[in-house]
């Protein structure tokens, strides 16, 4: 096998169950139509279309019964005749039922997946042996067949949902992408690769919508219940990584959770932005949260600075309390804590950094805003600039 990783393992163990249960089906087809194209040709049957007749000692399979019915010279009716032979065929091939159900068990118990591939293999043949002759004892025991497959099918469906709801996580570790949700990738992947132009298209769909749900429902339970990574992160890397996988898979009949799982992620990335960042210049937020309290009590913007509290000396002390060595200093802490919060594999690191500078310079352009409405004229500015910022944001980013 070389160096192949352990899902090239499950892939090739895959295709090679897929092969064989094709083969076996595949050359048991032209065995059972032959037997049956012989057995009619030998006993004379299906050659007297529509003349009436009946059939006595049924259950005497053995060829005498039929040898005695045509050199009685009495025809067998159409219905009886294709009766006659599907029950000569289910005498020869009695086995051929339990034996198929057999292989499928054991393909289930390799690989639960394997049911995909047999349901869409199963479904092709049955439609197939339909199409020739949907009463044939060929159509019949592979429509039973697919009875068995498709609960397989179900089944796995329902084991996959019941494990994201056992999910466990560390209480020691980070959450990082959660197992069912890189299952699901990787079951979805699998299946559009499988059910390509298949006939059963319509269930895999409706297996898709119940597993996204049980993926939806179950990240948000982890996300609640997790204490070492903050529930906005969870939310947010999982539905970053759901949004990526059905965006790349383009599956049609979830384009709805494509969406939602976008809305999700970009709503959580925004919440854990803002929360993390919080106020990184508390004292000046502070200062102007006073500011903007009188401005709402009816005191005019331009009059603040008259206010003993909030006057032009009192905000040139807290703006000193914030030269640009202290903000970068701020900055520093706060990416380290980011880092530790989120997972590598997602990499989504940069991508937060970026929304809490633009989250940063959006409060500093705020406060500009307000010093330049409540105290204009004074020459006041803020000791660093967002020219500054975004140096210091792109620095602490390049040094870890």
């Amino acid at each position: 096998m070389g160096n192949m990783s352990a899902s090239d393992l499950d892939v090739a163990d895959r295709t090679k169950f897929d092969k064989i249960f094709e083969q076996v089906l595949s050359e048991l087809e032209p065995l059972c139509l032959a037997e049956q194209d012989f057995i009619s040709k030998f006993f004379k049957l299906q050659q007297h279309q529509s003349m009436p007749g009946t059939m006595t000692e049924a259950d005497d399979l053995d060829g005498g019964t039929l040898s005695r019915q045509h050199n009685s010279g009495a025809p067998l009716p159409v219905s009886s005749e294709k009766d006659m032979i599907r029950q000569m065929m289910t005498r020869i091939f009695r086995c051929i039922e339990p034996e198929l159900n057999n292989l499928i068990a054991l393909g289930d118990k390799i690989d639960s997946f394997n049911s995909l591939y047999m349901l869409v293999k199963m479904s092709h043949h049955v439609w197939t042996a339909q199409n020739v002759d949907p009463a044939s004892f060929l159509s019949t025991t592979l429509g039973n067949v697919l009875v068995t497959v498709k609960r397989n099918f179900d089944k796995c469906i329902s084991n996959q949902i019941r494990q994201m709801e056992e999910v466990k996580i560390s209480k020691k570790s980070k959450v990082g992408i959660l197992p069912f949700v890189a299952e699901f990738e990787e079951f979805a992947g699998l299946a559009e690769s499988i059910f390509k132009n298949a006939e059963r298209r319509g269930d895999l769909d409706k297996a898709y919508t119940k597993l996204i749900r049980g993926v939806f429902v179950n990240v948000e339970k982890v996300a609640n219940e997790s204490q070492k990574t903050p529930r906005d992160v969870v939310m947010m890397e999982n539905f970053h990584h759901i949004f990526a996988t059905l965006s790349r898979l383009k599956i049609s009949c979830l384009e709805a959770e494509k969406k939602e799982a976008k809305q999700k992620y970009t709503d959580h990335l925004q919440s854990y932005v803002i929360y993390s960042l919080g106020q990184p210049l508390e004292k000046l937020n502070h200062f102007f949260e006073g500011v903007e309290a009188r401005v709402a009590q009816g005191i005019r913007e331009e009059e603040v600075s008259y206010q003993l509290a909030f006057n032009k000396q009192e905000l040139r002390k807290v703006i000193k309390e914030y030269p640009g060595k202290e903000v970068k200093k701020g900055l520093d802490n706060l990416y380290k804590k980011v880092d530790k919060h989120l997972c590598e594999e997602e990499n989504l690191l940069q991508v937060v950094w970026h929304s809490m500078q633009d989250e940063f310079i959006r409060q500093y352009k705020h406060f500009e805003g307000l010093i330049a409405r409540c105290y204009p004229g004074s020459g006041v500015t803020m000791e660093f600039t967002i020219q500054d910022i975004l140096d210091y944001c792109s620095s602490i980013a390049q040094s870890h």
